[in-house]
């Protein structure tokens, strides 16, 4: 079983934050990204603050494995997700595994469609790997490092923002260039998120809780 709560890689964490912070820019809201897990216990895709997306512990987790998607995965992913939100919200970023939540989990994971916990785990890592590589203003795959010259660009020509956090968040941005996440090996996987991009923004990657 894997643990409840796992930690994003940097480069895909600060991939994502880019996406939140597209948005947040335009009114100087940069501390507004979520913070990021690929698991459900804090949305998938949603983006981490700076200090926990550049943070040391993080670039320890494991790299994902690639699967082929598809439509059904992704539609019970969506549905799997607003079910255990409530659940999951509850949960500390360091909490240790309970019995009980995991097979509430395990529970909602397989009346979606899924045969396990961890296989929604997987299909969720995906998703966020695509979703990290998407333009949010065109709603257009760009790849992630395509998103992440476009928020630097950005963020350096953001006026609205202080000084500090303006560093910040280049300090981020530009470490997160240097590792890049992997390039989506299925590519029908980027033609599947299209199609349900709204969706899976609304889910995964929105900034209207923490």
């Amino acid at each position: 079983m894997r643990e409840i709560v796992r930690p994003v890689t940097a480069a895909l964490g600060v991939a994502c934050l880019a996406l939140a912070m597209t948005a947040a820019s335009n009114s100087g809201a940069f501390a507004q990204a979520k913070q990021q897990q690929m698991a459900p216990a804090a949305k998938p895709a949603q983006a981490a603050p700076p200090a926990q997306a550049a943070a040391p512990a993080q670039d320890q987790a494991p790299p994902i494995k690639q699967i082929a998607l598809t439509d059904k995965q992704v539609d019970g992913a969506i549905a799997a997700a607003k079910e255990m939100d409530p659940i999951t919200a509850k949960l500390s970023q360091d909490a240790k595994p309970d019995p009980k939540v995991v097979a509430q989990l395990e529970a909602i994971a397989k009346k979606n469609g899924f045969a396990s916990y961890d296989e929604y785990n997987s299909v969720v890592d995906n998703i966020s790997l695509v979703l990290g590589g998407f333009d949010p203003q065109t709603k257009k795959y760009v790849g992630p490092e395509a998103v992440l010259k476009a928020q630097i660009a950005q963020v350096q020509a953001d006026k609205k923002m202080s000084a500090k956090d303006k560093k910040d968040a280049l300090a981020d941005l530009n470490e997160a260039l240097k590792s890049p996440p992997p390039a989506v090996e299925n590519k029908g996987n980027i033609d599947i998120v299209t199609k349900s991009y709204d969706k899976l923004m609304e889910e995964f990657g929105g900034s209207d809780d923490n």
